[in-house]
């Protein structure tokens, strides 16, 4: 009964602190740019999808302009090559056998309003480089501009526009969707948007290279072995979310202004590297982890993000692990959130600089479990007598402000001004508030490393 009351005493100092830090302190206060200009070195050009198409096959049958599609892919012999001429020819079309479609970009393959455009049911096909202009709306359907049901199918250079669906593998193996330009609807409203890009029950898939704005989601659903590399996702809904899949490779990827950048569900074995995640939106997060396990989280770049990542019930099994390493965190809200005291988890080498909060965990939890270690904090006040670029006592992680915000979600608009600044000045001046400790890190670098490595999407 003695604990509780003083519990609830110290919640209402806390409350009363807070209004008056309010009243003291009225002005928020800005971030600004990451020290060193990293902001500014990543974020200025976010790179353009190469302009590079693939070639006409050296041999091929070349289409007239207008001629009748279907009849022309029915015609053609296993191994055969049709190349279209510019103009527009009538969709929908069904490829039954294994050939080579090619167009330039002005050959335009013209949705009948109904079902999928192209509709790939034989293995070995490559479609490259002409466009594919509308689809079906049916979501029952999944109605899209182009569908493979097959194996080894490649589908490379090809600009799709006003589709429901943009490129769909279901059950497949060995799939390519390389430098494609997809584009949605920027006027209608996400939910009501179909996937860019969605993989289902699919093995060994490689998305490369790809420019998608506007649409709703990249989904991988129950698949493995799939590659999502150097694309460019923006304005979108979820940049990349797999579910129920494993063994999955995420690098080289720019995402820009999405709701969340990366998210994974109930996966395994993935791993998430030298991606740039920046200005996910304030409902969303940079990446999101959810019942996943045995994942390498390595040498991204996650800038602006109202939440970085996100982590909740990882790892799922008790017996695996997740290691964070390499990553940098700047100017994010608040970096790093776990949404119960986690453990089996790894936070190592990692750079945070300039955010409102370095860690919060829901539900009044800590992150003692988790192993910290020769992180850089930007906040940290420690010293290196021995000259090693370690600090020579622990980077401790007291922070008042963050323990009244989860206990009192509502004050969270309150984050970077200085009113929760003067609660955590507060804090260290009367013992009575000593707020309790979330993280330590044993040995925090003096300095912070070198940003990770980017490479250029191409």
């Amino acid at each position: 009964m003695k604990h509780l009351r003083f519990q609830f005493v110290r919640g209402r100092i806390l409350i009363l602190l807070t209004l008056a830090a309010v009243t003291l302190a009225p002005l928020g206060r800005s971030k600004g740019a990451a020290p060193g200009g990293v902001a500014g070195e990543v974020v200025a050009d976010p790179g353009t999808l190469s302009s590079n198409l693939p070639a006409a096959p050296a041999s091929c049958q070349t289409a007239p302009s207008g001629a009748p599609l279907q009849s022309l892919l029915d015609a053609a012999p296993d191994g055969h090559a049709v190349c279209l001429s510019p103009g527009t020819y009538a969709g929908p079309a069904v490829v039954h056998r294994s050939l080579t479609l090619w167009g330039p970009r002005t050959a335009v393959i013209q949705s009948s309003g109904e079902g999928s455009t192209i509709d790939v049911q034989a293995d070995r096909v490559a479609l490259l480089g002409f466009t594919v202009h509308g689809s079906g709306d049916r979501f029952d359907r999944n109605d899209g501009a182009i569908h493979v049901h097959g194996s080894d199918v490649r589908v490379e250079g090809v600009r799709i526009e006003a589709a429901l669906f943009g490129l769909i593998a279901e059950q497949s193996h060995r799939v390519v969707f390389r430098h494609n330009e997809i584009t949605g609807d920027p006027h209608q409203h996400l939910g009501l948007r179909g996937d860019a890009i969605r993989v289902w029950e699919t093995t060994d898939s490689l998305i490369e290279g790809n420019l998608v704005t506007y649409g709703r989601d990249i989904l991988i659903w129950y698949s493995s072995a799939c590659h999502v590399v150097n694309n460019i996702i923006s304005d979108s809904r979820y940049g990349t979310h797999f579910m129920y899949s494993r063994d999955a490779v995420v690098r080289g990827n720019r995402y820009l202004r999405n709701i969340v950048g990366v998210f994974l569900m109930y996966s395994h074995g993935v791993q998430v590297e030298h991606n740039l995640v920046l200005d996910s939106s304030e409902e969303g997060m940079g990446i999101g982890i959810k019942d996943s396990d045995d994942l390498i989280t390595a040498d991204n770049l996650i800038l602006r993000n109202t939440t970085g990542v996100y982590v909740d019930a990882s790892p799922a099994a008790p017996e695996d692990a997740n290691v964070f390493e390499r990553n940098l965190f700047a100017l994010n809200g608040t970096a790093v959130i776990f949404h119960s005291s986690e453990a089996n988890t790894s936070m190592l080498d990692t750079t945070f600089r300039n955010n409102q909060a370095i860690i919060s965990v829901e539900g009044n939890g800590d992150a003692m479990s988790v192993t910290w270690r020769s992180n850089y904090f930007d906040d940290y006040a420690g010293y290196d007598l021995n000259h090693d670029g370690r600090g020579d006592v622990p980077y401790e992680l007291r922070s008042f402000s963050d323990e009244l915000t989860a206990e009192y979600p509502e004050l969270s608009f309150l984050r970077g001004s200085p009113a929760l600044d003067l609660l955590d000045v507060l804090s260290h001046a009367f013992p009575l508030l000593q707020p309790r400790l979330i993280l330590m890190d044993p040995s925090p670098r003096m300095n912070p490393p070198q940003p990770p490595e980017f490479p250029s999407a191409s």
